[in-house]
This record gives C-alpha cells, structure tokens and sequence, in this order.
C-alpha cells in the first residue's frame, strides 16, 4: 500500500485516483503510524511554500517525515511536495524542510524563448522532462524527452549532485531530484496522462521491490 501525506496543501485525491486507476492500493492519512507501515510515501502539494510549512510544523509532520526519510523509507515529492524538501524558498522566502541541499526559485521576469517570444509565468502546460541518468529507476520504459504537465512559477534548484532531470522553460532547470529512493518532481505526474501513470507504477515497484528486500 502507498500513503498519500495529507497536509492541507491540496492534490491527494487526484493522486488517490490515479494509483487507483492503476489498481494500487493507497490511502490519504495524516496518521505517522500509517505513513510508517506504508510500503511508500507519496507526498504532493499545489499552494505556496509558506502555507505548506506552517501545516507541517503545525502538525509535527516535518519531523514525521524526516524519521521516515532516515529510515529509508521510499518517498516521491510532487509540485509544492518537491520545492519544500530542499532548505529554503524564495515563495514567502521561508525556511524549508532541508533534506535536499539547495533552494526553491522564481523563475526570472523578462525570460524568452529561443524565438523571442515572452514566456509566461506561471508555467502551464507540457514540457519535454530529460533524465539525466540511463537507469533512472522512475523513468523506466518512458522514453527521454517525453512531456509532463507542469503548473508552477517556482523552481527547485538544487545541489548539482542531486539533480536527476531537467526541462527547459525559458531556462532549463531541475524538473526533478534526489536520489535512490527519496524523488522529487517539479511536474505532476497524476496529470500527465499514460507517462505519468508509468512513472508512478515504477515509483510502486520500486517500493514493492525495497519491501520485499527487506
């Protein structure tokens, strides 16, 4: 079963449907007993950085999350759920949860694209997502170069090292990070049509191979 982290911060039941389409059995909760059992965690958000904090803190979720992170708990960031695991946000210029190194961006006024047309933030709409890496275990059987739904006018920008994908929107910039394990994406997924279903069947399996490992 996944666990859906619900803070407020809104999301989960799209994410819900999703894994439900998929045939993967899910709850929402905000239970850390729950969380804990979970063989993954799925941690979503659309809203601002600031807000988001607050609920965490407010709850005793932050720390819910970094005991499951330490205990290497298989967990997937999404949206605002990927901006706040880095260690700083320039949305309400707030500190955030610090399990990346780096921060969270506004993507530059002014910005242009190749053929000088203005790029309109927020970014809405399809880009092309590069993985960085042959065996990225998240995009297996999704092709490099396919294309996510994004919905955002923050960035994550974090340490060079944890960088796992880029798109390009006026700039390139990280469209997803972390490492074995612990994903974050700035995209989602469970809007992204049969290349986000996939992606998230292989978050999924790679959750049922940890458990089994165990």
């Amino acid at each position: 079963m996944l666990a859906i982290l619900d803070y407020k911060a809104g999301n989960q039941t799209s994410v819900s449907r999703a894994l439900t389409h998929l045939g993967i059995d899910n709850v929402i909760t905000a239970d850390a007993d729950t969380l804990r059992h979970a063989d993954g965690v799925i941690f979503p958000g659309v809203g601002a950085a600031g807000q988001a904090m607050s609920e965490l803190t407010k709850t005793g979720l932050d720390s819910v999350l970094k005991d499951l992170i330490a205990e290497h708990k298989p967990l997937l960031g999404i949206c605002v759920g990927c901006q706040i695991m880095l260690e700083h946000s320039e949305e309400n210029d707030c500190e955030t949860l610090g399990i990346i190194p780096g921060e969270c961006r506004l993507f530059s006024a002014g910005m242009r694209e190749e053929d000088g047309t203005p790029v309109r933030i927020p970014h809405m709409g399809w880009n092309a997502v590069t993985p960085l890496h042959d065996d990225e275990p998240l995009f297996r059987g999704i092709s490099s170069g396919t294309e996510f739904y994004y919905v955002h006018s923050y960035y994550p920008a974090p340490a060079p090292e944890f960088c796992l994908a880029t798109s390009v929107y006026g700039q390139e910039f990280c469209a997803m990070h972390g490492k074995n394990g612990l994903w974050a994406v700035q995209f989602h997924p469970e809007k992204s049509g049969k290349p986000g279903l996939q992606l998230l069947k292989n978050f999924h399996d790679y959750c049922m191979e940890a458990s089994n490992a165990e």
